[in-house]
């Protein structure tokens, strides 16, 4: 189970995403770092802004801090239950804060209606990133800005921790192929790809963006002793939910679906789930001891460009 930021062969009882959407996503950035990426941005200039694929609202909402106190801030999403928990979210700022269901590849907007568009996390899930990515380009203004947060989920199956520092090195490379054949199979299946941000730029300079910038997010999900902390509480709460849930990457039934467009064998799968199943309780159990650490190391780029005017 690694520390990663976030279709199925099944037909899911929660909405998209809902394993990621726990009290663990307030504590995703550093005020101080957000207020240098609002100068870096201006975003003392931009009053109206869309935030696509919102889910409860937390980037929108984490934006508007940095936002002229004029400035609106409007989600959109796809999940009925979302829009509607967002919406409870802001309930005391209805003036500057509305959320609307609707999908990526269709946003329900005219032409040039905002101008800042932005989502989180959202365009490594989708079919069809640049049919989205054509649709923020659309309803952005001229002049406007476009900014994407897309992260490299691969590369945290590399970062180390107390007890994997210590362990047999195939045992590293078989939880990091068991990751990497389930993400190349779920980009087989046209269902998106989880470690797209590292290619984005090519993207925004393909749609003709200027001024395009990319940055990555100082943040990270330390664990270390005695966790105290609100955040390492937090953490350490959705972990267990995880557990709970036998969920590590996705849900079971989702990753053997990966795993198998990916190439992997079937009678491998059951065998290789229960070996990261075993890993994984053995991070919790060093938590109870309070023996367990990590620094938490993440790879979550902020990628920023300019519509013409």
């Amino acid at each position: 189970m690694s520390t990663k930021l976030e279709t199925t062969v099944h037909r899911r009882v929660d909405p998209h995403s809902s394993e990621y959407l726990g009290a663990y996503r307030d504590f995703w950035w550093n005020k101080d770092f957000l207020e240098l990426m609002a100068k870096r941005w201006g975003l003392h200039n931009y009053t109206s802004v869309l935030d696509v694929g919102c889910g409860l609202g937390h980037w929108g909402q984490t934006l508007a801090d940095f936002l002229p106190k004029s400035a609106t801030v409007t989600g959109m999403d796809f999940e009925e239950k979302w829009v509607k928990q967002a919406q409870e979210r802001t309930k005391s700022q209805r003036k500057r804060f509305d959320y609307v269901q609707g999908s990526a590849d269709d946003i329900p907007f005219p032409d040039h209606s905002f101008d800042l568009v932005t989502c989180q996390t959202v365009l490594i899930h989708l079919p069809n990133m640049q049919k989205a990515l054509d649709e923020m380009f659309r309803v952005l203004k001229p002049g406007g800005l476009l900014i994407v947060v897309e992260p490299n989920n691969t590369v945290t199956e590399l970062v180390f921790d107390s007890n994997s520092i210590d362990e047999p090195a195939t045992d590293t490379l078989k939880a990091f192929e068991f990751h990497y054949t389930c993400e190349k199979g779920q980009q087989s299946l046209g269902l998106g790809f989880d470690s797209m941000g590292d290619v984005l730029p090519g993207y925004f300079q393909k749609m003709g963006l200027s001024d395009i910038r990319v940055y990555l997010s100082d943040k990270t999900a330390p664990l270390f002793p005695p966790y105290t902390s609100s955040e390492q509480r937090s953490f350490i709460n959705q972990l267990e939910e995880w557990y709970e849930d036998d969920v590590m990457m996705w849900d079971k039934p989702e990753t053997k679906r990966y795993f198998l467009a990916g190439g992997g064998k079937e009678e491998n799968f059951e065998n290789l789930w229960q070996f990261l199943r075993q890993r994984f309780k053995k991070r919790l159990e060093a938590i109870k001891k309070k023996t367990y650490v990590t620094s938490g190391g993440c790879l979550l780029y902020l990628i920023s460009g300019h519509k013409g005017i």
